[in-house]
C-alpha cells in the first residue's frame, strides 16, 4: 500500500465489526478518522504536545468512548511533538481488546510510514 502524498487507510475487522482507518501526515502533526460502517465524521478531538504533557480538547463530544478518543490524540501528538485531530464514527461502545486492537493498528501505520 503505497501512501499518496502522506496518506494511509486501512480496513481492520475486530469481533464482526469492520472499522476504516484513514491517517493524514502532516509537517506538524496527523489527522485520524476512525469510522465503524458509513464513512462520517464523528466526535473529534485535537491535542498539542509541545511541552512535558499534551493540551487535549474536545471538538465534537462523543456519547462514548470518550477516553480512547482522548487516548489516540494524544498519544499520537505526544509521539511527533505536534498537533493530533482524531475523529471516531462507530456504532456502539467498544470494548476493550477491540480499543487496544485499534490503537495498535494506529500506531503500527504511523511508525510504518
Amino acid at each position: 500500500m503505497d501512501p499518496p502524498n502522506g496518506f494511509f487507510q486501512k480496513t481492520v475487522n475486530l469481533e464482526s465489526r469492520h472499522f476504516f482507518l484513514q491517517i493524514q501526515k502532516f509537517e506538524n502533526g496527523y489527522f485520524i478518522s476512525i469510522t465503524e460502517g458509513a464513512k462520517k465524521i464523528g466526535s473529534i478531538v485535537a491535542s498539542l504536545a509541545t511541552g512535558p504533557t499534551p493540551i487535549t480538547t474536545t471538538v465534537i463530544p462523543t456519547r462514548t468512548d470518550s477516553l480512547f478518543l482522548k487516548l489516540v490524540a494524544e498519544r499520537i501528538s505526544t509521539r511527533m511533538r505536534g498537533i493530533a485531530l482524531v475523529s471516531v464514527f462507530i456504532q456502539k461502545e467498544l470494548e476493550t481488546d477491540s480499543a487496544k486492537a485499534l490503537m495498535s493498528e494506529i500506531m503500527e501505520m504511523i511508525e510504518n510510514e
